[in-house]
């Protein structure tokens, strides 16, 4: 019996090793999910063939076709019924 102690210890690691690989790969995938702006102004939304960008603060009744397709330039922000305006000095560019 002590012979198969020595024989389960390799694979005992191997398994811990899968395992902790296996769950930061899922917390990855959770925290993506869970935050998908990620330091960024605005989320890419796809739609048929193309995307929209759509800020963080996007009102949900304003439908998707309103947001634009174009990235806005880094002085400019979308509103959150969709309109590209330029961007408050006060406010910073990330």
């Amino acid at each position: 019996m002590t012979a198969a102690s020595p024989d389960r210890s390799p694979h005992s690691w191997r398994r811990w090793t899968l395992a902790i690989a296996l769950l930061a790969f899922f917390g990855i995938v959770l925290w993506t999910v869970i935050n998908p702006y990620r330091g960024q102004r605005f989320e890419k939304v796809p739609h048929g063939s193309h995307v929209h960008y759509v800020p963080r603060d996007r009102n949900p009744d304003a439908p998707i076709s309103r947001f634009p397709t174009q990235k806005p330039a880094a002085d400019e922000r979308i509103t959150p019924e969709g309109r590209v305006v330029p961007m408050r000095t006060s406010e910073a560019a990330p």
